[in-house]
């Protein structure tokens, strides 16, 4: 075949990519990317990612025949002939040989060749691709300089498990860079995206600072906000891998968090800033805040639930450039990204590229976890280990942000020896001017019961730990009432928010049902509020949407359990027993409690910490291998499930905006699916599925789902899973 006949792309209309074309481009976009040290072995890679597609077998199925050609694995061996076997070439060898179907596992050398692992795949045949030697020129590297690297950035260089760690790390890192540029070179040739975001921090910053500077300063909580703010401002040039602000509810975290990221970024020359959430609904209430604030000066990109729903691809199936560039996800080339505490932790430990595409961007940055309490406690230390690997090699900084911190400090020094931590607040003797109100439990109630104490005051809050719960309460009151979750879209959410602000306002009688959506980014301030039992750190949250201003003497938070809770073992059933323990042993004769006291709030994570001090000890890669040739990416990856179940965001259409916006996303918009997440509610996967199979989903062959049939969607609820199933609500009852 003629050597200038080989072809990387081939496009519907005929035109073609030449394959020497689109290796030089990845091997330049994959090193640009890259940490300094190791931009020769990121080039390398590059160059050598697709030369399985000299093969004569591959370049006769790119040109229409129905044959199955594995060209991944070529890469993958020639980079072990190359540089024999060692660090570095294993490390080469897993990125190439996962660029497809995504990072495999090491396995044994006993494996046999049509076993999926590394080692199996390294001992098939191939055809022959030694065309490639004819346009590429590899140059040998010093694989010693990046031995060097490793061991020097090692803390303890006989701590095997540390050892382990790093290493994955570092491949999935580079993998990252492999994987990011070999999707935009492919989308630059097939239909170029301008990807370049203007953006202006230092108008941001300015635009921050008038917010801060605008807040009303006459109570006392209002008073001790701004000493607060002012004592973490303060400490902005202190330099460190993480700082600590912990401050209490109500006290104005998130716009410090965000004015002190602000002010490193400008500081410390950083790239952009990392917005990490617990959940879905808080990232849309944060962002839209953020927004308002920052309108054009600093773009959002919210990343959160999954738009795409799609299983595992072969290799063959994800060569077609079409599906290619329909699966994938971002890879957050934004300044300012929000996104969940599952969507960050998973782009680190998974093993497909749509994933870990985005590891690499985290790179240069100020990454803010918002509510780090609440980081799933079985994950903890995967999750602090990874924060460790991105502080400490890729030059970035993490801020810690919550107002019930756990003691960390063990943590660290096991799982991130030598990081420099700062904390930001470290006088708190303001704290107790936060507690505005009375905390009572009032055990077992009927949701009758707890409707009928809400109904007594001017302004009531009802929260509960179940969509389908809130919905029944909302439905079983009378009066003036709203209805808030995330089975309603971000922008009917907002016009309820803004519904309930003007009639607390007004001072008109209100009842609001809500989620747990409400506890966090959401500036409400109710007279009560009617908590069902969660972890303590959740009901702290709650009470802080009552008397936030501090302008009554005294708000009241009630905390209670229903009847019918479900007895079931979950993270939520452990925290709020540890929680029910703590309310027994310290409330008074009229079962009132100070709950946001040091002492509880150490006695909850003490007690959460050792239930489950053996999951946070074994969960680590490093226990289940002891050397780089057998990590096992992929079964790593598969079991490491941050919540119970995933979910799936479905677009609702709900206005000319959203239409328009449908049609541009039909069309291949990016854009437009990034503007269509405002128009999403969240569902559970098996939700989706049950809405699928009824015919009232489709994604247009975008990989972003919409609703189809209204009669499944309510302004006042949201979603409506079991439509044609649901009795018929009357009398304010089910």
């Amino acid at each position: 075949m003629d050597i200038n006949n080989f072809i990387a792309h081939l496009k519907e209309d005929g035109k073609e990519q030449k394959l020497v074309e689109h290796l030089v481009n990845v091997a330049n976009l994959c090193s640009n990317v890259v940490i300094d040290e190791l931009k020769p072995y990121a080039y390398v890679i590059g160059l050598l990612h697709d030369i399985g597609k000299y093969s004569n077998a591959f370049q006769r199925r790119i040109r229409g025949d129905k044959i199955a050609v594995e060209h991944s694995i070529s890469g993958a061996k020639e980079v072990i002939n190359i540089y024999n076997k060692n660090l570095v070439s294993y490390l080469m060898s897993y990125c190439i040989a996962g660029h497809h179907t995504g990072l495999p596992d090491g396995g044994n050398k006993s494996d046999l060749e049509e076993e999926g692992t590394l080692s199996g795949r390294l001992k098939r045949d191939v055809e022959d691709f030694s065309s490639y030697k004819n346009e590429l020129i590899i140059k040998k590297i010093d694989t010693n300089s990046f031995i060097e690297f490793f061991t020097n950035k090692l803390e303890d260089r006989n701590d095997n498990c540390e050892f382990i760690e790093k290493y994955a790390f570092l491949v999935r890192y580079m993998f990252s860079c492999l994987t990011d540029a070999d999707f935009i070179d492919t989308e630059r040739f097939c239909n170029y995206v301008d990807r370049i975001i203007e953006v202006n921090f230092s108008n941001g910053l300015l635009k921050i600072n008038n917010e801060i500077s605008g807040k009303k300063c006459e109570t006392k909580v209002q008073k001790s906000r701004g000493l607060l703010q002012s004592q973490a401002f303060s400490k902005v040039n202190d330099k460190a891998d993480i700082y600590l602000l912990n401050m209490p509810t109500g006290s104005g975290k998130t716009f410090c968090s965000m004015k002190f990221a602000l002010e490193r970024l400008i500081r410390t020359k950083k790239k952009r800033i990392i917005y990490v959430i617990p959940y879905t609904s808080i990232i849309e209430q944060t962002a839209e805040t953020f927004e308002k604030i920052f309108g054009n000066e600093i773009p959002i990109l919210q990343h959160h639930s999954n738009y795409f729903y799609d299983g595992d691809l072969t290799e063959s199936d994800e060569e077609t450039t079409k599906n290619k560039l329909k699966k994938a996800t971002e890879n957050w080339d934004a300044p300012l990204v929000i996104t969940t505490n599952i969507q960050f932790f998973q782009s680190i430990y998974h093993y497909k590229g749509s994933k870990l595409r985005k590891l690499h961007n985290m790179a240069d940055s100020i990454i803010v976890f918002d509510e780090i309490h609440l980081m799933p406690v079985d994950y903890l230390q995967p999750c602090l280990r990874a924060i460790g690997h991105i502080t400490r090699l890729l030059n970035s900084e993490a801020l810690f942000l919550t107002a019930t911190m756990p003691k960390y400090k063990k943590l660290f020094d096991k799982y991130i020896p030598n990081a420099t931590v700062v904390d930001l607040v470290e006088d708190k003797s303001l704290f107790p001017e936060f507690n505005t109100s009375i905390y009572k439990y009032l055990g077992k109630c009927s949701l009758d019961s707890i409707i009928e104490r809400a109904s007594q005051y001017k302004s009531s809050l009802i929260i509960v730990n179940n969509r389908n719960v809130a919905k029944e309460i909302y439905f079983r009151c009378m009066g003036n009432k709203y209805h808030l979750s995330t089975y309603m879209t971000n922008i009917d959410r907002s016009i309820v928010i803004k519904k309930i602000r003007n009639d607390l306002e007004k001072g008109i009688k209100i009842t609001v049902i809500s989620t747990s959506l409400i506890e966090a980014g959401v500036d409400l301030d109710f007279e009560s509020v009617f908590r069902e039992l969660a972890g303590l750190d959740s009901i702290i949250q709650s009470g802080g949407r009552c008397n936030r201003e501090g302008k009554s003497d005294k708000g009241y938070v009630y905390i209670f359990e229903r009847e019918d809770s479900p007895k079931r073992q979950s993270d939520l059933s452990l925290r709020s027993n540890v929680t029910r323990g703590i309310i027994k042993d310290n409330m008074n004769d009229y079962g009132e409690i100070n709950i946001s006291s040091s002492e509880c709030i150490e006695s909850y994570y003490e007690q959460i910490y050792e239930f489950n001090s053996k999951a946070i000890s074994d969960n680590s890669i490093a226990n289940v291998c002891n050397h780089p040739e057998n990590i096992p990416f992929r079964t790593y990856a598969e079991n490491f499930n941050m919540i119970d179940s995933d979910t799936i965001a479905i677009v609702i259409d709900r206005d000319e905006e959203s239409q328009k916006l449908i049609q541009e996303m039909k069309y291949g918009s990016r854009s437009a699916k990034r503007k269509l997440q405002k128009y999403t509610a969240t569902v559970y996967v098996w939700e989706f599925e049950k809405l699928y199979e009824k015919g009232v989903l489709d994604d247009y062959d975008t990989g972003v789902f919409c609703l189809t049939n209204m009669n499944y969607y309510k302004d006042d609820v949201g979603l409506q899973i079991n439509y044609e199933e649901n009795l018929i609500f009357k009398g304010g009852r089910l």
